[in-house]
């Protein structure tokens, strides 16, 4: 007569290893041995499986946020405490500020290395992708659209939208306008950015008519 010696297959190693000779037999759920599908363990413990029992567990409110630093809460307060239509008012004054630079440094008669200058210009002689720019927006505060258009066809193509949505997030953090939402899908704005990509590769070839976006 042979012995039949039965043996489980080794557990975990923090995990109590079953009696040598004894048979398991498998719940219907599928676990063996107190573990769960895929080989996770079951019994012994915590709440949640988040780790052995006596082990720390997640607290049930979760972990307390951290405190903010002083500047971001005066940043908080001022901002708590300041009219609702202060914040489109300093949006308005930066736009301003920007006008006003192209107006009064007439970028149109610049020197291509006049202070603040384009980096990538100076160095490699290429128009970036922003290169015109200024001299767009110059031309466009004098009512010349066919020479913005000309420095920089994307930013002229681009303004009466961006105004648009400057105007309509401004009238309704000051003053509540609902003026009607402009939906821009991403496809649409992965489209914009892939034609100003190939627009700022053009423009630098040497060839006719691409030597015409040269600025």
């Amino acid at each position: 007569m042979y012995r039949e010696r039965v043996t489980s297959a080794p557990g975990p190693v923090d995990q109590p290893q079953p009696a040598s000779g004894v048979v398991h037999t498998v719940p219907a759920d599928g676990t063996a041995g107190g573990y769960g599908p895929g080989g996770s363990a079951l019994g012994g413990y915590g709440p949640g499986g988040a780790g052995p029992e006596g082990w720390p567990t997640t607290p049930p409110g979760g972990y307390a946020a951290p405190e903010p630093d002083r500047l971001t809460r005066f940043v908080l307060r001022l901002y708590d405490r300041s009219p609702r239509w202060a914040v489109p008012l300093a949006a308005v004054g930066c736009v301003a500020i920007g006008m006003s630079y192209a107006l009064l440094s007439n970028p149109t008669h610049a020197d291509p290395d006049a202070s603040p200058t384009c980096l990538l210009k100076l160095t490699t002689g290429l128009d970036c992708p922003g290169c015109g720019g200024t001299r767009a927006l110059w031309y466009v505060l004098h009512a010349d659209l066919p020479a913005a258009a000309r420095h920089h066809f994307l930013f002229v193509f681009a303004l009466p939208f961006l105004a648009y949505l400057f105007v309509a997030w401004a009238g309704n953090q000051a003053f509540g306008w609902r003026l009607p939402e402009l939906r821009i899908s991403s496809k649409v704005i992965g489209g914009f950015l892939g034609v100003w990509l190939a627009f700022s590769v053009l423009r630098n070839l040497p060839w006719a008519p691409f030597t015409s976006l040269y600025v």
